[in-house]
Formats: structure tokens, sequence, C-alpha cells
């Protein structure tokens, strides 16, 4: 088991847990009252900061019902953390676009977040042809 170190940088927060068995997906909450109006643009605190596994990396996405609840879409559609953004105020942030007026209150669950290890090295060898069947181009999946 890996173990992250986490420093809370607001006490009004509910503190991170795990939900063995249920999802591997960690839950984040905003770290502050937030009121934006349709159009704006919001760094959300997230109230944590935290040291990864050496070789892992965090990738934060929105819930499934972050949208449908407070009318935001996540700006960089996955936020990447590496194991090197680990100092104290090293804040997790969501950075969010309002697509309507909303109010985001502490401790509303907006994110989630799982570690991943990092991708192995990689060489890249050119090639004219790759010899496999065309699945039909981009989209085509499910197509007749």
């Amino acid at each position: 088991m890996e173990t992250i170190r986490i420093r809370y940088l607001n006490d009004r927060i509910e503190k991170l847990t795990y939900i063995n068995g249920v999802s591997d997906w960690i839950d984040l909450r905003a770290a502050e009252d937030m009121v934006l109006k349709k159009g704006e643009f919001a760094l959300i605190p997230l109230g944590v900061a935290m040291e990864l596994p050496a070789g892992y990396e965090a990738h934060i996405v929105p819930r499934s019902s972050t949208f449908k609840n407070f009318g935001i879409i996540q700006t960089n559609h996955m936020g990447v953390v590496d194991e090197s953004y680990c100092g104290d105020n090293d804040q997790w942030f969501m950075p969010a676009l309002a697509v309507r007026d909303t109010e985001i209150h502490v401790n509303d669950r907006i994110c989630q977040f799982r570690i991943m290890k990092h991708q192995p090295p990689l060489s890249f060898e050119e090639t004219n042809h790759l010899g496999h069947h065309d699945r039909g181009g981009f989209g085509s999946t499910g197509k007749a």
C-alpha cells in the first residue's frame, strides 16, 4: 500500500477518505465559498497539499455530478499533479468556468482524483505502414 502525506490548508473541509471496494477515485472538496457568474473563471481551492509517492502523479477530474449540480466545467479537462508539487503551500486547485450563475460552498464535493504510476520510457519507430486493418476513422466505433 502506498502512503500519501497530506497537509490540510483549511480546517473547515472534511478529511479525505478512501472508500475501499466502492471506487478508487477520492473526492476533493471546495475549501472556500464561491459565487460565480455565468462566464466567470475561478481557481477553486481544494484545501490540500500532498506529497505523492515517488514515481506517481495525480489525475484530477470533475465528479460526474459536478456540471449538473454546479454548472461548472474544469477548464483543463484533467489536471495532472506530479510528485514534485509537494511543498507546504502547493495547494491543489480546480480551474473552473461557470456556464451559469452558481454558488459553491465549503465541503461541496466538486472533483475527484486518483494516483497513477508514471508512464514508462517510450521510443518511437517511424514506419510507412502499420500493417493493420483501418477501423474507419475518428468516431467510427459502433458504425456498421
